[in-house]
């Protein structure tokens, strides 16, 4: 099973956290608020699933290990 875990610099992961919370849980790094776009984004579920992938999401909120 993969490992997420939140960002390391807490400043970032207030600014994300506040910028959901004014967006009703929507990607502030997006502009359409669409269920895709809902955190934890499509985007970076379908990063999570891919076994090669180690990264960010989008918004750096989160972090994928191998």
């Amino acid at each position: 099973m993969a490992k997420v875990r939140l960002n390391e610099n807490k400043e970032i992961v207030q600014m994300i956290k506040d910028g959901l919370k004014a967006r009703g849980g929507y990607c502030p790094c997006r502009r359409e608020m669409t269920e895709d776009n809902k955190c934890m984004c499509k985007e970076f579920r379908d990063q999570i699933d891919d076994p090669n992938y180690e990264g960010y999401c989008h918004c750096l909120l989160y972090y994928k290990e191998k």
